[in-house]
């Protein structure tokens, strides 16, 4: 009985995905923090993580999927996040017009950077039984 790829892997593979994403995001805000006019951008984990799963409209639960012309053709798993870019509202606005607060973004990266961790662990983890079941150990 073979199993696909993408259920062995479950979400975990999604969320090192969209976790490395928002680390740059979150990265950005840090370089800019004294950039006048800049506004710090953060991304909904839990939404994107819904749409990359498949929880909530017709769009995420696969309704459209791409169109092939020909059966040769491959068909590809999309992995069209919706990572929307939302602004931050800083909880004491700059005269210059900068909304990045250093000490929550600091904050926000170091969370973010342990839960990219814990990721990467449960994705080695699968890979190891994988490797077991295939050796037969």
């Amino acid at each position: 009985m073979a199993i696909g790829f993408d259920k062995f892997l479950g979400a975990d593979d999604d969320a090192l995905i969209l976790r490395s994403r928002r680390s740059e995001l979150l990265a950005s805000n840090l370089a800019n923090a004294d950039t006048p006019g800049y506004k710090a951008k953060d991304i909904d984990f839990k939404a994107a993580m819904e749409n990359a799963m498949g929880v909530g409209s017709d769009f995420n639960k696969g309704a459209l999927k791409m169109s092939t012309t020909n059966k040769a053709h491959i068909q590809m798993n999309q992995q069209n996040f919706s990572t929307e870019i939302m602004y931050r509202n800083p909880y004491q606005p700059s005269l210059d017009g900068n909304t990045v607060d250093t000490g929550v973004e600091k904050t926000e990266f170091s969370k973010n950077s342990i839960y990219y961790s814990a990721s990467l662990r449960f994705l080695s983890g699968k890979f190891q039984s994988l490797n077991k079941a295939i050796k037969g150990q």
